[in-house]
């Protein structure tokens, strides 16, 4: 952002809402959960206020460094947190800040003109979920430091306790995240902040980030992108075959409102757009995103008709048509935004609507007219769509359901549970019919329903929705769901609680797996989000001393139990067989029994690194597939994508 705002940034620009309280007896209201998803918001909430001097303008270096001890750190070259006495609180500003809920220049007081972050709670919410924190704060040619232990108190007031060069600013904040809150891990993930930082540094072009691990020697990454979301989209594309070579750029700035899109097609028949606001990805969408998509749609149409690659008794192009191989970034930075939504990440601001379709179409517009070879690829692309899109909704008439009928035999696979209460109903996807008959013998018939797949199922990366309706498995499946697929999909009509994948732990397995996993993503995105989707654990050992019978999933649990065993015990170990060479009795005890099977629930935490994931191991190149599945075929089902 070219225009700084406030210079005198002091304590006036610090505007005080409300007190810390309750904060370490109800964590999940300020972080959302204390798992390690909890755990990484700290970082962010802190990383978020050395971002909000970059938006402003200050700050043009971040670096966050992972200690030795599981600290984290973050230092940033901005001003630096206003040292003077706040005259509300009468404390000083850093420990208002630092002590204070919702203090900060976020809140009116004038310190920033935009602001990220998810809540504004930032630091003292990370200072009171802490066993200590510190700040040391650069400034005027002085070093303040203050030190909060025990979930936020401060051990003494702000002190000056050192000179350093006049030119140096900024803020260095490192904490230690209390055990007795993040009781699951306190353990920082590495690739997590990678992927994030690097976001960051690409949403904030001119930025630089740079992330340390001091828990590894010289295990550190660097980011800075001049091109900012244009290389992103570069990025993202890398493994997709771009149809075109421009990426299409487009910046503008509209009532204090900064947009910024970019955008390349690529040959593949997904699309991918992520949109972000100060920061924040916004997976739901919202206003800024609708007013891009309606004005790409409405300016294809105006190119392929008056260039005449649409006649007139066309049918026009579609918004699903023009999204085929799309992969798009809208990001825009507003002064207040307002989101909406369940989980609050969808924009519902509704001036943004026509202010990004206006400032994108006049760009996208020009980019067509002054390229017109890569406007006609584009153009071709999304005609072909249309096309396509004809013909799958021909192809999906033959996976809806005709009223309540008998699916027992549906293509003479599926055996269905007795229960039509979707909370308890369960559906075991089996390879092969060998095991899916043992499942169907051993299972629980009134929740568990068992659908055997013969061989691996279409890989859809590679296929539109209308070939991928014509293969019988697919169809199956979707028939089976309930849920119709495409524009018909409807997440509440969806039979089963729990969708289950229940693979040998081999090579072909786990290949299995990924392409479910694959059509999963790609055709019933909610499902996963939602958390219906699971992989069966079925054991790799059983061990035998006395008349005891155990089952462990993996070499690490068979040594651990090994280990438990009294010394001199007797006992055999042997490799389990494959889920087609168990019997009934031996499936439901090791991988039915909702008693005692272990089930791994598939997550997608990130879309942009689950995308990426996808396109790489399903995509036109062997090789990265082949290496992945290989590597993981015994922990695959361990991959949260």
């Amino acid at each position: 952002m070219d225009e700084k705002v406030q210079a005198n940034y002091d304590s006036s620009s610090i505007q005080v809402l409300e007190g810390l309280e309750a904060v370490r007896k109800r964590p999940g209201m300020y972080i959302g959960t204390t798992s390690s998803r909890g755990l990484h918001h700290l970082v962010w909430e802190i990383v978020d206020n050395a971002i909000d001097e970059a938006l402003a303008g200050y700050c043009s270096h971040i670096e966050v460094t992972i200690g030795k001890d599981n600290t984290i750190t973050v230092k940033d070259d901005g001003r630096g947190i206003p040292v003077d006495i706040h005259p509300k609180t009468g404390l000083s500003t850093v420990e208002t800040v630092y002590t204070v809920l919702h203090a900060g220049g976020k809140f009116g007081g004038g310190g920033y003109k935009v602001s990220g972050g998810l809540h504004g709670v930032g630091a003292s919410v990370v200072n009171a979920l802490s066993v200590w924190l510190e700040v040391k704060v650069y400034k005027d040619g002085h070093v303040y430091y203050q030190k909060y232990v025990n979930g936020g108190h401060p051990q003494e007031p702000l002190r000056m306790i050192e000179d350093c060069d006049i030119d140096r600013t900024g803020t260095t904040v490192t904490f230690l995240p209390d055990p007795e809150i993040f009781t699951e891990t306190t353990v920082f993930d590495y690739e997590i902040l990678k992927n994030r930082l690097r976001e960051l540094a690409f949403l904030n072009r001119g930025l630089r980030i740079t992330l340390y691990d001091d828990r590894e020697a010289d295990k550190k990454d660097s980011f800075y992108y001049e091109g900012g979301i244009t290389e992103y989209v570069a990025l993202l594309n890398k493994n997709k075959n771009p149809i075109h070579s421009t990426i299409i750029d487009v910046s503008g700035e509209e009532n204090d409102i900064m947009v910024e899109v970019a955008l390349q097609y690529n040959e593949t028949y997904n699309s991918g757009i992520y949109s972000f606001v100060n920061n924040i990805t916004t997976p739901e969408g919202g206003t800024h995103e609708d007013g891009v998509k309606m004005a790409l749609t409405r300016i294809l149409n105006k190119y392929a008709q008056s260039s005449g690659m649409l006649k007139n008794n066309d049918t026009s192009l579609m918004g699903e048509d023009v999204k085929e191989g799309l992969t798009m970034i809208v990001s825009i930075k507003h002064p207040n935004p307002q989101f909406e939504g369940q989980t609050k990440t969808k924009l519902g601001n509704s001036e943004v609507r026509g202010i990004a379709n206006h400032i994108f179409a006049e760009a996208f517009e020009r980019f067509l007219m002054e390229h017109p070879e890569e406007a006609r690829v584009i153009v071709e692309k999304a005609m072909t769509a249309s096309r396509a899109r004809v013909a799958a909704k021909k192809a999906r008439e033959l996976t809806r359901r005709k009223g309540d009928l008998d699916i027992t035999n549906f293509y003479g696979k599926l055996s269905d549970c007795k229960s039509k209460d979707a909370s308890v109903s369960e559906i075991f996807l089996v390879e092969g019919d060998s095991a899916g008959g043992s499942a169907i013998k051993g299972r629980d018939s009134v929740t568990q329903a068992i659908l055997p797949l013969r061989g691996k199922i279409l890989n859809v990366e590679k296929a539109r929705l209308d070939r991928a309706l014509s293969n019988e498995e697919i169809r199956t499946i979707i028939t089976a769901f309930g849920t119709g697929i495409g524009e018909e999909f409807d997440l509440s009509k969806l039979r089963y609680n729990k969708i289950i994948i229940m693979t040998d732990a081999d090579v072909d397995g786990s290949h299995i797996r990924v392409l479910l996993l694959t059509l999963f993503y790609r055709f019933f995105k909610p499902i996963v989000e939602a958390g219906h989707v699971y992989a069966a654990q079925p054991p790799l050992f059983v061990i035998k001393h006395g008349k005891t019978i155990k089952y462990v999933l993996n070499e690490q649990e068979r040594d651990e139990y090994l280990a438990s065993l009294a010394p001199n015990t007797k006992y055999e170990i042997a490799r389990m067989k494959g889920l087609g060479e168990m019997d009934a009795e031996e499936l439901n005890e090791t991988t039915m029994d909702i008693n005692k099977r272990v089930l791994r629930q598939i997550t997608v935490e990130d879309a942009i690194a689950a995308d990426d994931v996808f396109s790489k191991l399903m995509g036109e190149e062997v090789e990265p597939r082949r290496e992945f599945i290989e590597t993981n075929a015994t922990y695959v089902e361990n991959l949260d994508v």
